[in-house]
């Protein structure tokens, strides 16, 4: 066996690889634009360029936008959906919510068309006990019609099936017989929760998605094998862990989000061993930004994501805000006559006007290129170079001209809108939880956050800013670092004055065996196994959930209530001893511990002793409105005792760093930039 392992990460720009050998410590990168049409070329275009031999590679981890792209661009399998008589309608009717917030009515589009969801004589009760037998022909009728209609996916759920799942294992081995192909699913294996729209609409995403992973990760791993690459391909998932391409696609929906995950999991283990405790992250890439918490080291998780209107997704995904400013996000005169910027981004293709691929619609990366934070001579993947004058007369043209601006006022204006824009979004996963800014260092990474990241900084109060060693190649480092992971929920829903906790131990207990034995079917060498437990609790009456940590089967029914006293006083700071607390759900996380690099050796050789030598060039930089003459460094030759003061434009070649004037710059044995902002706090 290699001993060398890869990461790689698809993003709507481009396909990052990282490649490092254990026992040598070489680290090699790539970076190369992601095949749209088939994103599995774009990854072996990476894996060549990066002069890896797959014979020698050990691991290959792999972050993929495909299922989050197929669902958000509708390019979905057909499903045909098979439910309890009487609920074929449950996945459009939802819940009491519209579309638009203002308005008396609205309407959607749900995954699964109505001449696609049938229904079958069969009834659970709310407790688990047969109301209506399973009818069987009835049953076989309908999914000989779905399958004669074309349907491509089959997906069986029926009412309460999380609290007996009999009805649905029944019709699932029935199906299987007759259903011309492998994907099918029952809902209660994807997700075995309470609120039967939740449980079918993540259900139904898995049905539409499955296909289209299953295809994708089959010519991927095709590919590799001919490339004598002789193990199964780890693929990312949205929890933040990794899984074996050979069961990946029986619950794709956890692929979901799968590269934001990715990127905070890097975040997450890089500012750890650095010792930061409390991180925002902040991921910019080509198409959006996501944004992201990391408290004592540990990734925020959560099990309830609305991708959009009418799509919730139930299953544990890293917590990420994610909004459309990328590098390639457009700017235009929208029909009030105001200046935007994004969500339509100019993504790989065309992409930016600095691209000279075709691109004619100003972006944020072109901005940046006028404000000389980008050198022209510098860009990724340029075909036809366009000139500095032709792009800034672009400008004045689309965006100076109605407001009077030049092409510099205008470059500026369009960095504005963006980072207030990408401010908003860590409020939402810091203020809006709680959280001061100021008490958290902030993690830019992606291949465009580190020319906004002091910025942001400085709008939001946040004294640090931490910029990593391959910022642009976080999301690839990421899966290099991730364990194998599975979670598994189970509904209680039963108060805490009359659990009897032999059955919160043996659900804890039997989720724990399963996890053990997906470890086992995934065919990676571990190094231990760990268990994260969780459940969500709620005082009666009430419908809002607070996740509640536990420490495992072995706690008692007055350690859950002390537990859930205290997360609830530190969310609302309000006490309700009168009230009855519940327990809902129970969560178990699996998590098989991998083998992986130190992340010291990100850090590299200084080619430098001093900071004169990594010296490239000086040009002039706009800040604040005024050009500067700006020292201009190569990132893999800044000494290893650095200290600068900014303005300075630091590059490398996955990014920009952008130092404005008065911040201080350090490093550390990690190869981060340590920023400290010139108006933050000690």
């Amino acid at each position: 066996m290699g001993d060398i392992i890869l990461g790689v990460d698809v993003g709507g720009t481009f396909t990052d690889l990282i490649s490092a050998d254990l026992k040598t410590g070489e680290i090699s990168i790539a970076k190369v634009p992601t095949s749209l049409d088939n994103q599995a070329f774009g990854v072996l275009e990476a894996v060549e360029k990066a002069d890896v031999k797959l014979s020698d590679v050990s691991a290959i981890s792999h972050g993929t936008t495909t299922t989050t792209n197929a669902l958000l661009e509708q390019k979905i399998a057909r499903v045909g959906l098979i439910t309890t008589q009487g609920f074929r309608d449950i996945l459009e009717l939802g819940r009491r919510t519209r579309p638009e917030p203002y308005g008396l009515k609205g309407s959607f589009t749900p995954l699964i068309a109505r001449e696609d969801r049938l229904e079958v004589n069969e009834r659970m009760d709310a407790d688990g006990e047969v109301v209506t037998p399973l009818d069987e022909e009835m049953l076989k009728e309908k999914v000989r019609i779905l399958a004669e209609a074309g349907a491509e996916s089959l997906v069986i759920h029926f009412l309460h099936s999380y609290k007996n799942p009999a009805h649905e294992r029944k019709a699932l081995e029935i199906a299987r017989e007759i259903w011309p192909n492998e994907f099918i699913c029952a809902g209660h294996m994807i997700l075995s929760e309470y609120r039967e729209y939740e449980r079918g609409t993540t259900a139904a995403i898995n049905g539409a998605i499955r296909p289209v992973l299953d295809r994708y990760i089959s010519r991927l791993q095709n590919e590799l094998t001919k490339g004598r690459f002789a193990h199964d391909l780890l693929v990312m998932q949205g929890n933040g862990g990794s899984i074996s391409a050979r069961i990946v696609a029986e619950a794709a929906v956890n692929t979901v989000m799968s590269g934001p995950a990715s990127g905070v999991m890097a975040a997450a283990a890089t500012t750890s061993a650095a010792g930061f405790k409390r991180v925002l992250t902040y991921d910019m890439g080509g198409t959006s930004t996501d944004v992201g918490l990391v408290l004592d080291g540990v990734p925020q998780v959560t099990a309830e994501l609305d991708l959009e209107y009418g799509l919730p997704l139930h299953v544990p995904m890293v917590d990420v805000h994610t909004i459309g400013a990328g590098g390639g996000s457009i700017a235009f005169i929208n029909d009030a006559g105001m200046l935007q910027v994004g969500p339509e981004s100019a993504g790989a293709s065309p992409g930016p006007i600095c691209y000279g691929r075709g691109g004619r619609e100003p972006t944020i990366t072109d901005a940046n290129l006028i404000l000389g934070r980008l050198d022209p001579d510098k860009l990724l993947s340029v075909e036809t170079p366009v000139s500095l004058a032709d792009l800034r007369g672009l400008f004045e043209a689309k965006i100076g001209a109605p407001f009077g601006m030049s092409a510099e006022e205008a470059a500026t204006a369009v960095l504005t809108i963006a980072n207030n824009r990408m401010a908003g979004a860590m409020r939402m996963v810091s203020l809006a939880r709680g959280h001061d800014p100021r008490d958290f260092a902030l993690f830019a990474f992606g291949g465009a956050g580190p020319l906004h990241a002091a910025a942001l900084a400085r709008e939001l109060g946040i004294p640090r800013v931490l910029i990593p060693a391959k910022p642009g190649l976080t999301n690839a480092l990421g899966c290099v670092v991730s364990d194998l992971r599975h979670d598994f929920v189970r509904t209680l829903n039963i108060p805490l004055a009359s659990l009897d906790i032999g059955i919160l131990r043996e659900t804890l207990l039997a989720q724990m065996a399963e996890g053990k034995e997906l470890i086992a079917r995934d065919g990676v060498e571990t190094e231990e196994l760990n268990f994260l437990f969780s459940a969500d609790m709620q005082f009666q009456g009430q419908s809002h959930m607070l996740s509640v940590g536990i420490s495992g089967p072995d706690i008692t029914v007055e350690e859950l209530q002390r537990r859930f006293d205290a997360a609830y006083w530190a969310r609302f700071a309000v006490e309700l001893p009168e009230i009855r607390a519940v327990l809902v759900n129970l969560h178990t996380a699996v998590i098989g511990k991998r083998k992986t690099l130190d992340l010291r050796l990100l850090a590299g050789k200084a080619q430098t002793d001093s900071l004169q030598d990594a010296e490239r060039t000086r040009r002039p930089v706009m800040f604040d409105g005024k050009w500067q003459e700006t020292p201009i460094y190569t990132r893999g030759k800044l000494p290893h005792d650095l200290l600068l003061t900014g303005p300075a434009i630091i590059e490398q070649l996955d990014t920009t760093t952008v130092i404005e004037p008065g911040d201080k710059v350090t490093a550390d044995d990690y190869g981060n930039l340590l920023v400290e902002m010139s108006n933050g706090r000690d």
